[in-house]
């Protein structure tokens, strides 16, 4: 289980506090495919962020015995002056892999994400897509027990978005995923069961089509 002890997450504003959750305690299944459903603002990307240990709630903590990836999206966290080889290759670096573990990498990177030239040309040269792209491929090359995906799966084109998916799906079959994501569709297609995310609250559904419902309730 991932349980949510006591959680709070605010950020300072203009006259007070801007409150995202506010002591949120929860436990979630490990094993489950997660949709994370919420308006903008909501705190979907704070959320994953949080489990992906990139922020930290203000007070409360969370338990997981499980590996999350950290949280796959446009806001990549990328060094835009660096290529994205070198990107990918200092990411390999952090991770501890070994030189024919990166090399390995990098090559399943390259391929993966497709980006010719670009992919030893500046990050901040490329458009989101293709940052999403890279992205992407990155976060495949590492194992772990749950992959979380902010928006990722709506940027890219046609083919690429295809081929992500694919990925995920084969992905599923021992790994876990949570998507945070706007469509329906795709989080019905993806997901087993849901989070709602509604005025600093965070409930559990257990199948996604019941979360769904209820999000387009509002």
């Amino acid at each position: 289980m991932i349980h949510l002890n006591n959680i709070t997450k605010y950020y300072p504003v203009k006259g007070g506090r801007k409150y995202i959750f506010k002591n949120v305690t929860l436990a979630l299944p490990t094993g489950k495919n997660l949709g994370i459903l919420g308006r903008n603002g909501a705190g979907k990307s704070t959320f994953l962020r949080i489990l992906g240990g990139i922020d930290f709630p203000n007070s409360g903590h969370i338990d997981a015995a499980v590996r999350f990836s950290w949280p796959l999206g446009l806001s990549s966290g990328f060094q835009g002056s660096l290529t994205g080889r070198d990107n990918a290759k200092f990411i390999c670096q952090l991770y501890n892999k070994s030189n024919r573990e990166t090399q390995e990498a990098l090559a399943f990177i390259e391929d993966f994400a497709e980006l010719g030239k670009y992919f030893t040309m500046p990050i901040k040269t490329y458009s989101n897509g293709m940052r999403a792209r890279l992205a992407f491929a990155v976060s495949m090359a590492f194992d772990f027990d749950c992959y979380l995906i902010d928006e990722l799966l709506s940027v890219g084109d046609v083919f690429f978005r295809k081929k992500s998916t694919q990925a995920l799906n084969n992905l599923r079959s021992g790994r876990n995923i949570f998507l945070a994501s706007h469509s329906m569709p795709v989080l019905r297609q993806m997901c087993d069961a849901g989070v709602l995310l509604n005025n600093g609250q965070l409930t559990f559904y257990e199948d996604i089509n019941e979360a769904v419902s209820t999000y387009e309730n509002l």
